[in-house]
């Protein structure tokens, strides 16, 4: 067994003996498994929520994108999510935990009514679905090259890691490991970024080094790249956390209202920094001083430069891909536990079973767990295309979800139940007509563009249509 395999078995043997003891707390109610019992603090609720943030987008995603591209780009998804949290922290991260809710949907509920809570619910389950495809591919994208094993055994292995632990400690377990994860992703990604810039020469000579290759001068500035883009990263990412009912779900379990607000803003501080780590080592990967790069598929280029002796030793480089590994796992575990909250509390509880029992809904939401695993193996075997790109059709669906939340708060005279609904319907479907569109070659128009105008167009005639008939 290589010193890379050895470090990352044992680190995550250690992640499911810790889940084990989390086991008898998740399972004394339906409550306690879903959202901990509501009694985060400040600092665990804000490692949880910023763990979730740092997967497989933050590792493998940014990674990809700053290999391809030779800029900082792909950082404004963490700059974004960051901001985004800030924004959560002074609006509506209290007003969340006040409603005593375990979904977006419900929170929804509350404001529209019963109707909007299903059609949102349905939509948010096509959002993380697709997320948690996305997360288990860059799992696999990890484990696949360094066992050397075929694509679909990886996401077998992959699958089964995540349902274990998420099975056994619901929440609670996420929470632990949670923290785990972030301090070890800190750890490996800081140690290997310092050895990195050593290697190279530092900042200047990196720079002039990709300046040869083809990258822009100001490569280091975000917005070096294709503008639009740049934009459509925002604003997906900005509006993506305010409804992501994973990110959120760490605000539901928060001790009190106040610490609900504090934990998101907190969870920023952590959030930023760690995207612009990765992205300088995807920077330092396109150099090509540690591997072929000519033949590298650029999912692969973090794992590559981590497992080349040429740039690290191998005990801190399987330190570094644990690292790897523990940020997507801290994001997969939330993201396919979102999917279970949303189809227990707001399909099974909401819609089909009003009258389920404590004990029902926990049996529910632990067969439902198996469930979603299963339905995202075909998936993440055969939908394979740029991880961030897929990743932001679940962005650009929550970003309808925040833009409703946000009105139904604050501005609730210009939004009706019908605009809220129309917003929803629209502004996915949006999503896929973009997409579609663009691979057709009929127009381009970015998909978080096309949800985001969509549910703000429907948004208005549903109170057109609303106010004609209350005159009529």
């Amino acid at each position: 067994m290589s010193t890379y395999i050895a470090v990352i078995v044992a680190y995550f043997a250690f992640v499911i003996l810790v889940s084990l003891f989390t086991r008898r707390f998740a399972s004394r109610s339906a409550s306690d498994f879903l959202i901990a019992g509501r009694n985060l603090g400040v600092v665990v609720c804000a490692v949880v929520v910023a763990a979730e943030w740092l997967g497989g987008m933050s590792t493998i995603g940014v990674s990809e994108k700053a290999f391809t591209t030779g800029t900082l780009q792909p950082v404004l998804y963490n700059m974004a999510t960051a901001i985004g949290m800030v924004i959560i922290g002074f609006t509506v991260a209290s007003r969340y935990r006040k409603e005593n809710v375990h979904t977006v949907s419900e929170m929804l509920e509350n404001l529209f009514g019963p109707k909007v809570r299903t059609v949102s619910a349905i939509s948010f389950l096509i959002a993380y679905i697709t997320l948690a495809y996305v997360q288990l591919q860059t799992c696999s994208s990890v484990i696949a090259p360094l066992f050397g094993i075929s694509w679909l055994t990886s996401i077998l292995i992959s699958s089964v890691i995540i349902t274990l632990y998420t099975y056994l400690g619901g929440m609670h377990a996420l929470a632990v490991t949670g923290i785990i994860h972030v301090v070890t992703m800190f750890a490996g990604i800081g140690i290997a970024l310092i050895i990195g810039l050593e290697k190279v020469g530092g900042f200047a000579t990196l720079q002039s080094s990709l300046v040869a290759s083809g990258s822009p001068a100001n490569l280091y500035n975000p917005f070096s790249a294709n503008i639009s883009y740049a934009f459509s990263l925002l604003l997906g990412g900005i509006l993506g956390g305010m409804a992501g009912q994973a990110s959120i779900q760490p605000i539901f379990a928060a001790r009190n209202p106040l610490t609900a607000r504090r934990a998101a803003i907190a969870s920023s501080l952590i959030i930023a920094p760690f995207g612009i780590m990765v992205g300088i080592l995807g920077l330092i990967a396109r150099t090509g001083l540690f591997f072929d790069t000519t033949s590298c598929d650029p999912k692969m280029a973090l794992p590559e430069l981590l497992t080349s002796s040429v740039f690290i030793p191998p005990i801190l480089g399987g330190l570094a891909l644990a690292g790897i590994l523990a940020a997507i796992l801290s994001t997969v575990g939330p993201v396919n536990f979102a999917v279970v909250t949303i189809a227990t509390k707001d399909i099974y509880h909401g819609l089909i079973n009003k009258t389920a029992d404590d004990r029902k809904i926990l049996v529910t939401a632990r067969k439902l767990v198996l469930l979603v695993n299963i339905i995202t193996i075909p998936l993440a075997v055969y939908l394979r295309g740029s991880i961030l790109d897929a990743a932001y059709v679940s962005y650009a669906i929550r970003a309808i979800g925040a833009i409703v939340i946000v009105l139904g708060i604050y501005a609730r005279g210009w939004i009706t139940p019908l605009g809220a609904k129309l917003a929803f319907v629209g502004g996915t479907l949006a999503v896929f007509i973009c997409i579609i569109a663009g691979k057709l070659g009929f127009f381009s128009i970015d998909k978080t563009y096309g949800a985001v105008g969509s549910a703000l167009l429907f948004i208005v005639v549903g109170h057109l249509w609303t106010k004609f008939r209350e005159k009529k």
